[in-house]
């Protein structure tokens, strides 16, 4: 394999200046109006006194806010600040430029409007009445960077007790676009879902939901790990109810030990938690052709060119300057077009699974290899294929409240994006051309 760097880099003052004095004003995202006022008649459709039509129509029929109003195209990125990217609890303000690039990137990307919703409070309660308060206005709900434990209590009670999508970014799109790589590396090794071994290092938000949704795509045997090593049915140090929830799932021999003892003839090795946990002493213990997803950022558990050294077959990171990234882009724009689309009423495992086997279905066979197992973010099949595939998946479980042309869900994600492409590209023709 071969593991070479790429040459996009990028120096702190570029990065400063990139969020700096984008038309007056510091940040990468704004409101841009989808209707003119050019004169007195606009105006008055606009604002008032004809707006005041739409209220009244609203007010006797409540369900054409979907046809009147931003909602259905309208994401709420919500974060407390307590696990930004690899920074850790950085606070809800230091945290505002992640949450408008991931508005950047629903927009840019699927065509959905976002916007970030940054509060100052980590009690869960407060976060919860908080974001459930906001329902009127979105139509789905995107968490974002929420430490765990608190993280599964907060999404475990929007979604039952919101009517909307409610997704949890860290969970949720870790765990398709790890899954979507995972269906195309047994491929390369020739394996099955139900025949493997899997070792998780990691038993935070995206270790569980990853470990979880493997599990319900068909994996039988799994170990799960944390700091204090193997988690297993019975433990009582460091535990906490979602570990002892999964812990009756996982581990059914009871494992008592140590990552190495976790990995040990593993065929897959799942990495969601720091720099330099894996040994190549490690990845030499683990079954022929092993599978190594070594997904820290900014540093993986073991870096591609050591893994490969020891005899892993297939590699991938959360790094974009190597083969077979892990990144959620793949996955949240994609998924929540779909949904909105259809006005699904939740995200659950089948739709995130659908996003899966959709994403994995971009890589042909004559294409796979073991440096390349998974599309990139680049791909403009990806958004209107995963869309496609979850709206199916929405009608398919009944959780759709307006089910329509699926061929349509795509179609339109193409036109949106292209429509995007094809704006950015006049203005900087424009900036370049004067």
């Amino acid at each position: 394999m071969n593991a070479r760097k790429s040459l996009v880099t990028y120096t702190r003052e570029e990065a400063l200046a990139y969020h700096a004095n984008n038309f007056g004003g510091g940040g990468k995202i704004e409101v841009i109006s989808k209707v003119p006022t050019r004169d007195v008649k606009d105006l008055t459709l606009a604002y008032s006194p004809g707006v005041a039509e739409v209220c009244r129509e609203i007010q006797r029929h409540p369900e054409r806010i979907h046809e009147y109003t931003v909602k259905d195209n309208l994401v709420a990125v919500v974060t407390d600040g307590t696990a930004i990217l690899g920074l850790g609890n950085i606070g809800p303000r230091a945290g505002i430029p992640v949450m408008e690039g991931k508005c950047v990137l629903f927009k840019n990307l699927a065509g959905v409007d976002a916007f970030p919703i940054i509060l100052d409070t980590t009690d869960p309660e407060k976060i919860i009445m908080i974001v459930k308060n906001l329902e009127p206005m979105f139509g789905g709900i995107n968490l974002e960077d929420i430490a765990a434990p608190a993280c599964f209590e907060i999404l475990g009670r929007l979604r039952k007790e919101m009517p909307i999508p409610v997704f949890h970014d860290d969970q949720h799109g870790t765990a398709v676009v790890t899954l979507a790589a995972m269906f195309n590396a047994l491929k390369v090794v020739g394996k099955k879902f139900t025949d493997i071994k899997v070792a998780v290092n990691g038993a935070g938000a995206s270790g569980i939901a990853v470990t979880k949704l493997l599990m319900t795509a068909g994996v039988r045997e799994l170990i799960l790990c944390d700091t204090r090593g193997t988690v297993f049915e019975g433990r009582t140090v460091n535990m906490n109810r979602y570990k002892e929830e999964i812990a009756l799932l996982t581990n059914r021999d009871k494992i008592q030990g140590s990552l190495a003892d976790a990995i040990r003839g593993a065929d897959v090795f799942i990495g969601l938690s720091v720099a330099k946990q894996v040994t190549q002493a490690m990845v030499k213990s683990m079954a022929e052709n092993p599978i190594v997803m070594a997904m820290a950022n900014p540093d993986p558990e073991i870096f591609p060119e050591e893994a490969i050294e020891a005899g892993a077959k297939v590699v991938a990171t959360g790094r974009s300057d190597y083969p077979n990234q892990i990144n959620n882009v793949l996955g949240f724009p994609g998924i929540f077009r779909g949904a909105l689309d259809v006005r699904a009423s939740d995200v659950n495992e089948p739709m995130l699974i659908a996003a899966a086997e959709a994403l994995a279905s971009l890589v042909s066979p004559s294409e796979l290899n073991e440096n390349y197992v998974i599309t990139t973010p680049f791909d403009i099949r990806a958004m209107p294929t995963e869309a496609m595939a979850v709206a199916k998946a929405a009608v398919d479980g009944g959780i759709a409240r307006s089910p329509q042309n699926l061929e349509g869900v795509k179609l339109r994600t193409e036109k949106l994006t292209q429509t995007i492409r094809e704006r950015y590209a006049k203005t900087q023709d424009l900036e370049k051309h004067g």
